[in-house]
């Protein structure tokens, strides 16, 4: 595991340090909280929370002690503070490990970008006081983490990020193999995930199937659902000239670059695929977002998530 390069492999002690990446998103830190059941994530409720959220006119039935005595002689009639009551709500991270993200013309693989994304969320999540689990696959295994809100839920999460990666030398499992879809996963996701739950599906999203819609738009009916995709620039678009090799399960695979005819099958088979995804995003109802193979996974998530880290 020591000769493994970090950028076709990431080990568990560079996902734990990632800590300090999650930390200079500057995730504002919790309030002190009466409940151990109170996090930081905001429900639609209106009650004595942590937030501030409007004055209104006072109605019957409004807690006295949330008069704004300052308004209320203004506008010589009665007002009360609303505040939005935060609750703590499950962060689900579906990881995808199969065998099309052990892949990269640049930067690092599109697994070590996949968990690296997945652990900063996780430690997000941890210090707003979420439920963290998960659900990893590969093109062998489905490993599925229930959401708990403690560290070591966290770090188990982790450590099967570092496991379920794919190392040089071991073949991946063949990309058909009922193991490694991301159908799968989000199949499983609907029994995991509790309603309310916020999602984020991080994958290359490159086996799409018939069913990826509906099961992403199930899943997203009753909960908050992203999806991060890694993508790397060589599959957007081909350099002008040269010959080059990608792995195959039958050994190298040759193309060239130069040739007008795969310039243009390849670009007709990208095109295709972009407009069958953002279909399916649109479709399904989910909020999606690109993250390069090239983009440090700090800087890339700064852009995506909300003010101060936020995940909500």
């Amino acid at each position: 595991m020591a000769n493994l390069s970090p950028a076709t492999h990431i080990a568990l002690q560079d996902l734990v340090r990632l800590q300090a990446d999650a930390r200079a998103l500057k995730l504002p830190s919790a309030r002190p909280v009466r409940s151990r059941q109170s996090g930081l994530r905001q429900s639609r409720q209106r009650g004595r929370g942590m937030t501030f959220a409007e004055v209104r006119q006072y109605q019957p039935g409004d807690d006295i002690r949330s008069i704004d005595w300052r308004v209320t002689a203004r506008r010589q009639s009665p007002h009360t503070k609303l505040y939005e009551e935060e609750r703590e709500r499950p962060v689900l991270l579906i990881a995808d490990l199969g065998p099309t993200l052990f892949f990269a013309s640049t930067g690092a693989y599109k697994q070590v970008r996949c968990a690296q994304i997945t652990s900063i969320l996780a430690w997000l999540a941890l210090w707003a006081g979420d439920q963290v689990g998960g659900l990893i696959f590969n093109g062998r295994e489905l490993d599925v983490l229930r959401p708990a809100r403690r560290r070591k839920s966290v770090l188990r999460l982790l450590d099967q990020l570092a496991n379920l990666q794919h190392q040089a030398g071991t073949p991946p499992a063949n990309e058909h193999s009922p193991a490694n879809r991301l159908d799968t996963a989000l199949a499983e996701a609907r029994r995991v995930a509790h309603t309310g739950s916020r999602i984020f599906v991080i994958s290359d999203f490159i086996n799409l199937t018939e069913s990826t819609t509906s099961l992403l738009g199930a899943l997203a009916r009753h909960n908050s659902v992203s999806a991060i995709r890694i993508l790397d620039p060589l599959e957007s678009e081909l350099p002008a000239s040269g010959k080059f090799a990608v792995a195959g399960p039958d050994g190298p695979i040759w193309f060239d670059a130069s040739n007008p005819s795969f310039q243009k099958a390849w670009r007709d088979k990208v095109a295709s695929h972009e407009q069958q995804l953002a279909e399916c995003f649109r479709t399904a109802g989910v909020q999606a977002a690109t993250v390069m193979t090239h983009q440090e996974p700090a800087a890339a998530l700064r852009l995506l998530l909300g003010p101060g880290g936020r995940i909500g």
